[in-house]
Parts: C-alpha cells; sequence; structure tokens
C-alpha cells in the first residue's frame, strides 16, 4: 500500500479489531487461521491444538522408522487434533496407511478439512484408510476398534500420540494465550499429567502387530515416567529422542 494512501474506514476497524483480538491474547495463529507443521500449511482455530515446533520431532522420528521399512504399513494417530502428524506422515511415505482418531467432532472437522486442502483425505464414515491417504475416525484412544473389526482395521506397525500431559493443577498458570483460548480438554492430562499415557499404555499393545512400534510426545520431565510406564504394559526396547531445547521430548517403544 502507499504511503500517502488513505486507509478506508472498514480497513482501519478491521485493523484494530485484529489488534484488539492480539492484545486480549488471542494466539496470533487463530488469528491468522493458519500454523505451518512439517512446511504444510493447517486451518487452524479453537477447537484444536496449534501444533508446536517440538512436535515435528515426533513426526521426523515416525516417518524415518515408516522409510527404513518396506511395504505399506498401518499407522494409527491417536488424539489428532488438526490432523498435523496423520497428514504429515500421509505426505513423506506414500505406503503408509495413516488413521488418525480424536473424540472431538469439532477437532476432526478441522482435520478432515486440513487433509483435503492437501490432497490426502479419504472420504466418506469411517471410511477404510488406504495407502498415501488418511481416514478420520472419532474414538476415544481405542474405543472404535473393537475385536469384531476386521485385523487390517484395528492392528497397525507404529502408533503416534500427542496426548494431553499438563497437570490438572498446573492449566491456571499456563499463559494466557494457551489457557484462555486453546481448547482444555487436549491439554489436560489428568492429576499427573500421565492419565492418557496409562490409558495408551493399557490398550497398545492389542492393536499393535508383531514388530510395531509406539512413539509418544511427553511433557517436560515425563520421559522417563512415561518409558516406565511402557514397559510395565510390556512394551520393549525403550528409547528416548530430545527436543531442539536438549529435552527429552519422545519416548519410543517395541512390541
Amino acid at each position: 500500500m502507499a504511503r500517502d494512501h488513505e486507509v478506508d474506514d472498514a480497513s482501519r476497524e478491521a485493523y484494530f479489531s485484529l489488534a484488539s483480538r492480539r492484545a486480549a491474547g488471542e494466539p496470533l495463529q487463530y488469528i491468522t487461521g493458519e500454523q505451518y507443521f512439517m512446511g504444510h500449511r493447517l486451518s487452524v482455530n479453537p477447537d484444536v491444538l496449534i501444533p508446536r515446533p517440538e512436535t515435528e520431532i515426533l513426526a521426523e522420528k515416525a516417518i524415518e522408522w515408516l522409510n527404513a521399512r518396506a511395504g505399506e504399513k498401518a499407522v494409527l494417530d491417536l488424539c489428532t487434533g488438526s490432523g498435523a502428524l496423520a497428514i504429515a506422515i500421509a505426505k513423506a511415505c506414500p505406503g503408509a496407511r495413516v488413521t488418525a482418531t480424536d473424540i472431538s467432532k469439532k477437532a476432526l472437522a478441522v482435520a478432515m478439512e486440513n487433509a483435503r486442502a492437501l490432497g490426502v483425505a479419504t472420504e466418506g464414515a469411517r471410511a477404510a484408510a488406504v495407502a498415501g491417504r488418511v481416514a478420520f475416525i472419532e474414538s476415544d484412544l481405542f474405543s472404535s476398534f473393537g475385536s469384531r473389526a476386521p485385523a487390517r482395521d484395528r492392528e497397525f506397525d507404529l502408533i503416534v500420540t500427542n496426548p494431553p500431559y499438563i497437570r490438572t493443577d498446573c492449566l491456571a498458570g499456563l499463559q494466557r494465550e494457551i489457557r484462555d483460548h486453546e481448547p482444555i480438554a487436549a491439554l489436560d492430562g489428568g492429576a499427573d499429567g500421565l492419565c492418557f499415557y496409562r490409558r495408551i499404555a493399557a490398550g497398545a499393545r492389542a492393536h499393535m502387530r508383531a514388530g510395531a512400534c509406539l512413539m509418544a510426545e511427553t511433557g517436560h520431565g515425563q520421559a522417563q515416567a512415561v518409558s516406565e510406564i511402557l514397559g510395565a504394559a510390556g512394551l520393549s526396547d525403550i528409547e528416548t529422542f530430545r527436543d531442539l531445547a536438549g529435552l527429552d521430548r519422545i519416548v519410543k517403544a517395541n512390541c
């Protein structure tokens, strides 16, 4: 816009409206409606968490694991939110059949919109995942994958998850951009922040093929506890990986 151009009333009002939203603590990503993850533009709104850079470490490890193995692989993304992980994996691994779940219908709508925009959506109610695409299912973790379902639809080679992991008593102390604007249900990990890891560990082996792998993002200081939870559930060869800040962030375990 030219320096000497006079701004009209509508543009001025729109500018001050946006400035007021940011001044009130609303995250910039919700104001612009977008966030980039692994180079992909994702739509975001207050129904989903804003994807964080540390979650890209989980995506990179998952992609590395899949690309080191030949043939079609079934992937399950628990607590998909915006669909960031599932979509990044499908885009980078054309041989992966990705199923993504979330308990929130609103989050799944955002995730499906993102998958469509990036050309990896599998359409239809509970459509079976196909290679290079993502199928979305409303599910409380493993609840939609009962024993009556065909093995192809309930057993996976790789499970990835970035579950809620903030301790309930810490929620009030979060910065206001998070506390007042991002979905609390996607943050609250229970009294010690480990509730979802226990539930995932308890159900994982029934949905993992021989040689399968589980990878989970963890909160600050949680990696050791999550490793012990997974080990107690019968998973093995447990490893941790650090984020760019040098903090243990990703836990990997084998079936």
